[in-house]
Formats: C-alpha cells, structure tokens, sequence
C-alpha cells in the first residue's frame, strides 16, 4: 500500500479526532445535562462525565445514518479526496473551537455541513437537492416545533388539575414508546430488526402493525407505571431521577447524530485505505467526543445552564422531552443536527412558559441565532473559497 496514501489517511483521522475532541466539548457535550444543571439537579463535572459515557453508547450504535449522509449523500457525483477531508475538518473544528473560546453555542452541524457543501461544489460536485431541502426542513422547523413542545410541556406541568404524578408518568410513558421503536446496529439491519420491539415481536414470533402497537404500548405502560410509583413515593426525587434519565437519553441521542459530522468525511475514504471498519471509525469517533466532554464540555454547560433561562425541574423536563424526540427524529432521517439548536430552543420554550419574556436573555438568543447562520455562511464560503484554491 502507498505509503503517501497512509500517511494522508492519517493525518485525516486525526482531524476527524480533533473534530470529535471539539463536538464532545462543545454542543453534544455541553446541551443533553444543560436543563438538569440549570435546575440543579446535577453538579457541571458530573454531568460532563455522564454525557461522555452515554455519547460514546450512542456514537457506536446509532452512528452510521448521520455519518452515511456527511460522507456521501450532499454532494453527488464526486467523492472528496482526503485533502478535501483535512480541509472540511480543520474548518469545522476551528469555528467550533473559537465558539467554545467565545462561551457561544456555534452549531456543528451547520459548520460541517456548510464545509462539507463548499468544499464538494469547489471541486465539481452537484448539489443534492432533495436532500438540502430535508435539512433545511428540519433545521427551521426545531426551534418552533420544540420550542413549541416545550412550552406546551412547561405550561401544563404546573397546573393544579394536572398532578404532576400522572402527568410526569404520561411523558416518560411516551419516552418509552419512542425507545422501543429507535434503531440500534447491534440488534441487526432494517427499520424493524433492528429495534427493541422487532426484537419482541422476533421473540414472540408475532408479526404486524397490531404486535407493534401492543409491545409499544405495553413498554410505555411499563415505564409510566414505574415513573408513577417513584414520583408518588418521593416527588422531589422522582423528578430528579426523570431529568437525569432525560439527560442521559438526549446524551446518547447526541452521540448517535454528532459523531456522523467527525467521522462522516472519512468514511469514503475507507475503500482506498482498505484496512479500517465503518465500526472502528465510529469507535474512534466516539472516544474522540468522550474526551472533549470530560475536558472541555464544562465551560458550555455552565453557558447554556444559566445564561438562557432559569429553569427548575420541571421546565427542564419539559425542555428535554422534545430534545429527545426531535433528535431521534434526525438520527432516523440522517440528517445533521445541531444539538445546540434543538435545546436552546426547547429551554427558551419551556423558560417562556412560566416566567415570560423576562425568564430569557434576549440579547444572548440574539447573538445565538445570529452565530448559527453566521457559522453556516461562513463556512460555506471558507470552504468553497479554499477548495477552489488549493485543491
């Protein structure tokens, strides 16, 4: 094998690391725990150490959709050399890590993907319509869909006709039906094999839409029943544990969508090298976001606990409902996705619910908003500019 070739696959999989190490210490490793911190439900170091276990889970198992669509499903007719990998990554990860500096959410999944775009269209590629639109879909309509959620969430929590010992258990009941039916690799290939109720209905050699319902449901049941019980006995505590099962969840969801933007460049070079796995890839992808949580993740967590709205557990709650949902909906579509725009937008949601327009920093949102078109622009045209350049 060429030892040029080698050498330049290296020098790839260390950007595509680095991307990883900055993913991990900015938006996934940073906005899944925000919500518990803001509400005080876990110290920052801890959630730091929580979000980087259940990332690395997520990145493993539920990586390849993002990492497919990164690699080869935006530009069509060309694959990127790896000059153009290093240049995609470099870029990414460099807007990132002066977000981090400058303690502002900048969004990887717009800078990645800008990169991504600019650096393909530079070296002839065509857009991919189709997909552009499925993104851009997704991308305008999170903040008012979970924004949305959350403060219908964040209204309702409160009210005296409501106790919160149905209504936190009908949440976590839906939270449960949701989780039987996302897909993991390691339960095999296909919409249905390859979750928890293709795998009941394998067991229980039953088939069909009404087996589907009945083990979602009874998986829902399960779990709402079990949320009643603990909310019941300890509601303080309840509350906590749901948050922090919340936060886990949308820190594994974060590690399944944000790894396919570290690793989804490398992955149409794997044919060239012939000597790494697609598994291996998301491994070391995985581990790259793991480190950046425990080293980085901190200083953003503390940003975005404190500086967006003041939450308590139940705003957090709500706030972290329609994270979850909405982040499994992308893992499923393979689109990239910000994380700091799905739980941004949920807390300011679920913060505006109770405590109105004075419970945000608008200034702070302004700037938010304004850095996440900003690092798409920007990238795009650094991208398309030093691709045209230099390749």
């Amino acid at each position: 094998m060429d030892p040029a070739l080698i050498a330049l696959f290296a020098g790839a999989a260390l950007a595509s690391l680095f991307m990883a190490w900055v993913i991990g210490a900015g938006s996934s490793g940073a906005t899944p725990y925000a919500p518990a911190v803001g509400a005080n439900a876990i110290s920052t170091m801890r959630a730091a150490l929580l979000v980087g276990i259940f990332g690395f889970v997520g990145a493993v198992t539920q990586g390849g959709n993002v990492s497919e669509a990164i690699g080869s499903g935006l530009v069509g007719g060309i694959s990127l050399p790896i000059a153009g990998v290093i240049l995609v990554l470099v870029l990414g990860a460099g807007l990132m890590a002066i977000g981090i500096t400058t303690g502002y959410p900048i969004a990887t999944a717009f800078t990645v993907t800008g990169a991504v775009i600019g650096v393909g269209l530079a070296l002839g590629g065509s857009p991919v319509w189709p997909k552009y639109q499925q993104i851009a879909a997704v991308w305008v309509l999170t903040p008012f869909v979970g924004g949305g959620i959350a403060f219908t969430i964040a209204s309702l929590l409160p009210r005296p006709g409501v106790p919160e010992r149905y209504s936190i258990p009908v949440l976590a009941g839906l939270v449960g039906a949701v989780l039987v039916n996302i897909q993991f690799s390691f339960l095999g290939a296909g919409s249905a094999a390859g979750t928890v109720r293709g795998v009941g209905q394998r067991v229980l050699a039953v088939d069909g839409l009404t087996s589907a319902v009945g083990i979602t449901g009874f998986a829902a049941l399960v779990v709402a029943t079990v949320v009643w019980w603990d909310v019941s006995r300890d509601e303080r505590g309840g509350l906590r544990r749901v948050l922090l099962a919340l936060g886990s969840l949308v820190a594994f969801s974060a590690g399944g969508s944000q790894v396919g933007l570290a690793v989804g460049p490398l992955l149409p070079l794997l044919d060239e090298v012939g000597m790494v796995s697609t598994f291996a890839v998301l491994v070391g992808g995985g581990l790259g976001m793991l480190v950046g949580s425990w080293t980085g993740a901190p200083r953003m967590i503390k940003s975005l606990a404190q500086d967006y709205s003041s939450l308590g557990p139940r705003r957090s709650i709500s706030a972290l409902v329609p994270s979850f949902l909405i982040a499994q909906l992308a893992v499923l579509l393979g689109v990239p996705v910000s994380f700091n725009e799905i739980v941004v937008s949920a807390i300011i949601g679920s913060g505006a619910a109770v405590g109105g327009r004075e419970a945000v920093d608008a200034r702070k949102i302004g700037v938010t908003i304004g850095a996440w078109i900003g690092s798409f622009a920007l990238s795009f045209a650094l991208a398309y500019a030093a691709g045209a350049l230099l390749l």
